[in-house]
């Protein structure tokens, strides 16, 4: 038996039975025929996909698995968790459970997604081996009988692995548990061989001489652009995400990706975005190629060319903008506000894309609200003069502020819809103005004389 799912794993089958004793243990179960073949061009079709939507490199790791050079890549969702979480989400939709793990060696990944607890594990740079301790040897990918050979020995777990004497280790099992010990604490490089997705828009250029200069690579990058952006054209396409992957002399690929808020084929445009990724290129001893691919792409019609748009909409596009910052902070800390019907104001909007057209409502001129809300509204230390009154001064953040103009109360009720427990919910609002000319939007927490303040907003 090669594999076998949770119900047969709980009756006591495992891989490795052969059918006859299977159905000894478990008379009434499903066989289903193998296919390594089917399930390798599976897998390599689930690394085209993670190609297009997470990281320029990446590889089948038959039976079960997938290798994801995420490097440069995972500031387009935030960090490294909030991709792991968008990985599992869009796999999990598409019916595929999966376990994930990202930390800076593979062999650290591998041993954290297949024999830790949590289905997403973050690895701390610089740690991976030291959590990696308490695993099993097993999780080294070494083979089944060096494995049974070590625990014979008494080598449970990596990190009594990892105190024994290398050369006497090395005499009895071969080389194979010092090179995996090797490459878990990165002392060995290890490589991850990535696929070519055919259908890809890609240009390559390579060099005679290794370059290593920052004017170098901005030259090689610019000369690429050119010919994808002709290549786009000639196909009526605009790209929505490049790959570029720098090659080293020592074998070592570096990728980085860069996302476009709409389609967009204009080379000086592509350029300033792949140029502001040249800080991020390590060239070690000298880069010996330089290829650009689109990652994802769609259509866009000639009428809508982006030097076109730049020309007649100059000062008005905002996609430019949107692309230099998501690329720098992150697409997902980008977004425009919609109004939403509530009154209480944490409720009243919500995050739309950046280039999401405008509703055309807004909240009414006679109820400002600021800028900025605070989530969640932060507590105050306040001095009134009466229970009812605004105060006089407030203490926020260890800063005091002394109230100069007030504008309020604005009552707001708690939603009683939702939950009995906003039905007694009752905030008084005031817009202060301190002595400084800052403005803050304060509101008194329930009508009791022990009603606590709070600061829920800054206006501009």
């Amino acid at each position: 038996m090669a594999a076998v799912n949770g119900a047969a794993q709980a009756e006591g089958l495992r891989p490795g039975l052969t059918v006859a004793h299977a159905q000894m243990l478990v008379p009434e179960f499903t066989v289903i025929d193998a296919d390594p073949t089917a399930d390798l061009a599976g897998l390599t079709r689930l690394a085209v996909w993670c190609q297009q939507h997470y990281a320029p490199l990446t590889s089948p790791d038959p039976p079960d698995g997938l290798w994801i050079d995420a490097t440069g890549c995972t500031h387009l969702w935030r960090d490294e968790r909030a991709m792991l979480t968008d990985l599992r989400q869009r796999l999990w939709q598409a019916g595929i459970s999966a376990r994930v793990a990202i930390a800076d060696t593979p062999a650290a990944a591998h041993a954290m997604a297949r024999f830790q607890l949590e289905a997403e594990c973050v690895v701390p740079a610089g740690e991976g081996a030291a959590i990696c301790l308490g695993l099993p040897v097993a999780a080294l990918r070494l083979s089944a009988d060096t494995v049974a050979g070590l625990r014979r020995l008494g080598f449970d777990t990596i990190g009594a692995l990892m105190r024994a004497p290398r050369a006497q280790m090395a005499l009895r099992f071969g080389d194979e548990p010092v090179r995996r010990l090797d490459q878990l604490t990165g002392r060995l490089f290890e490589p991850i061989d990535p696929i070519l997705a055919p259908e890809r828009l890609r240009r390559r250029a390579s060099f005679v001489e290794p370059i290593s200069t920052a004017p170098a690579i901005e030259t090689a990058i610019d000369h690429l652009v050119r010919q994808l952006a002709d290549d786009l054209r000639r196909r009526g396409l605009g790209a929505c995400a490049l790959d570029l992957v720098v090659e080293r002399v020592d074998g070592v690929r570096q990728a980085h990706r860069v996302g476009l808020a709409q389609p967009s084929r204009d080379a000086s445009h592509l350029r300033k975005l792949l140029v502001m990724r040249i800080e991020k290129i390590d060239p070690g001893f000298g880069i010996d190629a330089i290829s650009l691919a689109v990652a994802m792409q769609a259509p866009l019609s000639a009428a809508l060319s982006a030097s076109l748009v730049d020309r007649e909409l100059a000062g008005r596009d905002l996609a430019p903008l949107i692309d230099s910052l998501g690329n720098r902070f992150g697409e997902d800390r980008l977004f425009r506000a919609a109004l939403v019907e509530s009154d209480v104001p944490e409720r009243s909007w919500r995050a739309i894309p950046s280039l999401s057209r405008p509703t055309g409502v807004s909240w009414p001129a006679d109820l400002p609200r600021p800028a900025r809300l605070l989530t969640p509204p932060e507590l105050v230390e306040t001095t009134a003069l009466l229970p009812d009154y605004p105060p006089a001064f407030f203490v926020w953040r260890h800063d005091r502020h002394k109230t100069i103009r007030v504008d309020g109360p604005e009552r707001i009720h708690g939603e009683w819809w939702r939950s009995d427990r906003e039905i007694e919910t009752v905030r008084d609002y005031f817009r202060i103005e301190d002595e400084a000319g800052q403005r803050f939007w304060l509101f008194r927490s329930g009508i009791s004389n022990d009603a606590r303040w709070f600061l829920h907003g800054l206006f501009g």
